[in-house]
């Protein structure tokens, strides 16, 4: 089939991740064709919005919180920014957000991150039983112990994408509803453009590859880009509380029930999201009767007027997981393929930095040296110790 004319960028993938690259790269005045047979419907579509770059540090991750942290500092603007160009919402609720042990042991799990995050000079605090139940009279009797981070907040994924698609319309940016399948390149090597699932080619300057876990798929015949993403299944709930006036909660909470991990994020509409399992899987999509059980048992441990919502949805997507748990963000090895995946739990927190990243080193022609360069698994798969210290 005949090519398009050449796009100044083209952006394989428009889940929250490409979409805001599409989106920032247009406001350059840049040519823009974003690639994606369904946009908004891969990891975007499951994802809860917690933006928590404290509760979500972890042992061994100290340059990830770091991104984190950065990136939670961008999202007010970029919330505002978004919502003023495309007249939509963004979901984005600064309510803090509250953690909780259920036995012994989860406290002793909880207090333990308490120091490393203390020791990393996060914004986090411990609080009494009874303060908890205090600012979140729908905990449940058997509470162990708590901490609060009040500048972990959330958005809403799916209110922000459709903001982004709105905003790409806005800036006429083409969104092309086919599978990317193939990277064209030159003779001397570099990419030139995208090959999609009906034949048709979409030359341009630069690619994008914001594919979630399935941007390996596409670097296959590049061994000298690695891009080694996997899909990490999880699954996750959503319940209706607006028929209940008596369930009130208006903060994210999140909890250990027996060492296992879950949270609940509620919205301004009264859906409250649970989620979500973590499962070395594929891609599959089908929700599991023993993830629905897992998730409620350990929900309604720590509020158990759940018991009284509806189920409203059961959903089923994969996060696009990396070997170090850090994305890939920067120049490929490969002259004119940019790399923006492997976000795994973090990607709609990440989502503004890893934009304006990207426009900058497409616009700019570099970026600082990051901890998410994708050449780091060209030059070496090990994952690299992480660094101590202060945030």
């Amino acid at each position: 089939m005949k090519p398009a004319s050449s796009a100044d960028v083209a952006v394989i993938g428009c889940g929250v991740i490409g979409a805001a690259i599409a989106w920032r790269l247009s406001q350059l005045g840049m040519h823009v064709v974003s690639i994606d047979p369904a946009p908004g419907d891969g990891a975007t579509h499951a994802a809860a919005g917690m933006l928590a770059a404290v509760s979500e540090s972890d042992f061994g991750e100290h340059d990830l919180t770091r991104m984190n942290v950065e990136a939670a500092k961008a999202w007010p603007a970029f919330a505002a920014e978004l919502e003023a160009e495309s007249g939509r919402s963004t979901g984005l609720r600064r309510c803090g957000t509250l953690t909780v042990a259920y036995d012994s042991g989860d406290r002793a799990q909880l207090r333990r991150l308490l120091d490393l995050r203390r020791q990393w000079g996060l914004d986090v605090e411990e609080i009494t039983v009874d303060t908890a139940r205090h600012t979140t009279p729908l905990l449940g009797p058997r509470i162990a112990g708590a901490i609060w981070a009040a500048n972990d907040h959330q958005a809403d994924p799916r209110q922000v994408h459709r903001a982004l698609l709105a905003a790409l319309e806005v800036r006429r940016v083409e969104i092309v509803r086919r599978r990317a399948v193939g990277l064209s390149r030159a003779p001397d090597g570099r990419v030139t453009g995208v090959a999609d699932d009906s034949g048709s080619r979409h030359p341009a300057g630069t690619v994008v590859l914001a594919a979630g876990w399935a941007s390996r798929d596409l670097v296959r015949d590049l061994p000298m880009a690695a891009v080694p993403t996997r899909p990490v299944k999880g699954q996750v709930l959503r319940l209706d509380s607006s028929g209940h006036p008596d369930f009130t909660l208006d903060h994210v909470v999140r909890g250990f029930v027996q060492t296992r991990s879950i949270y609940l994020v509620p919205r301004a509409d009264g859906e409250i999201v649970v989620g979500a399992t973590s499962e070395e899987q594929p891609d599959d999509r089908i929700v599991t009767a023993g993830a629905v059980f897992a998730l409620l048992r350990d929900a309604r441990a720590m509020i158990p007027g759940l018991d009284e919502l509806p189920l409203i949805e059961a959903t089923a997507r994969a996060r696009p997981g990396s070997p170090d748990n850090l994305p890939l963000v920067g120049a490929s090895a490969v002259d004119g393929l940019v790399v923006a995946t492997g976000h795994y739990r973090n990607g709609i927190l990440l989502a503004p930095a890893t934009a304006a990243a990207v426009t900058e080193l497409i616009s700019a022609g570099s970026i600082p040296t990051s901890a998410a360069d994708p050449r780091r698994f060209g030059r070496d798969p090990t994952p690299s110790t992480p660094s101590g210290g202060r945030i």
